[in-house]
């Protein structure tokens, strides 16, 4: 056993489980984060993130989900490695590039009055929406729009209050629906007007979580492609309020708070 350490961070609510060094052999990783991420038996999350030296970028990203699947991209977590690498002095720039499995990330990184980073905004880089698409869940019929943020995502448009739509109970249906090959994340979401939306979302590999920064994206670029919103919009999940840009060639950018929870060491 080796005792490695780590700081538990989350974004809106989105909380993983973080280390800057890798914690254990590489094959090991899935099974690792189905173990930490446990709330009762583990620290608890919605899965592990490891912050890395990179080659090809200022640093490298990984991450695992509660379940031990590999996702691509996380943007709440993106904006919580750019304040861990910051806050631990790994690097005093505040512009840093992440590599990830959906491709190099631009991160501007935002201190508050401490010197310790407060907020980030995330160059998400080009998203894709498609035309909307009827996927069955139980005994109901959603329209959803395919989007993809480095990672899929299927949006569908509802009018009543999230609060109120069993996410629990579509989400895992319109996730594994044999439309996705490799299932996707689910969002429910509500215009409220051009510059404001509201959404929960069905993360796959995790379950619903508190936030989603690329589920927020992927809302917003469905939003905006069916004229719907402006650019600009504020997307409110359970956990706080994302501010998401789409420009004119559909790239994204996200702007969000970052916050560190606790740090400390587990034997592995």
């Amino acid at each position: 056993m080796i005792e490695v350490s780590f700081t538990k961070m989350h974004g809106l609510g989105n909380d993983y489980i973080y280390f800057t060094e890798m914690p254990c052999p590489p094959e090991n990783l899935p099974r690792l984060s189905r173990q930490l991420s446990d709330r009762h038996c583990g620290i608890g999350g919605d899965g592990i993130i490891l912050a890395l030296p990179s080659e090809v970028a200022d640093f490298r990203m990984r991450i695992f989900n509660a379940d031990g699947s590999e996702a691509k991209m996380c943007g709440n977590g993106s904006r919580c490695v750019g304040k861990l690498v910051y806050d631990l002095g790994l690097t005093d720039k505040t512009t840093i590039t992440l590599e990830t499995l959906a491709g190099i990330k631009t991160l501007r990184l935002f201190p508050g009055p401490d010197g310790k980073i407060e907020s980030v905004e995330v160059d998400m880089g080009i998203g894709s929406v498609s035309e909307p698409v009827l996927l069955s869940a139980a005994d109901r019929t959603f329209s959803v729009h395919p989007a993809n943020i480095g990672n899929p995502h299927g949006v569908t448009f509802i009018d009543c209050d999230p609060a109120e739509m069993d996410v629990c109970g579509f989400g895992p249906a319109l996730e594994n629906d044999p439309y996705w090959p490799d299932r996707a994340n689910i969002e429910f979401a509500r215009v409220i007007d051009r510059s404001n939306i509201r959404m929960r979302v069905w993360e796959r590999g995790s379950g619903e979580t508190q936030a989603c920064g690329t589920g927020a994206c992927a809302v917003a670029l469905a939003a905006v492609t069916a004229g719907l919103t402006d650019r600009k919009v504020n997307v409110t999940l359970p956990g706080g309020t994302l501010k998401i840009e789409i420009l004119p060639n559909n790239k994204i950018l996200m702007t969000g708070p970052a916050t560190t929870v606790f740090r400390g060491s587990i034997n592995i």
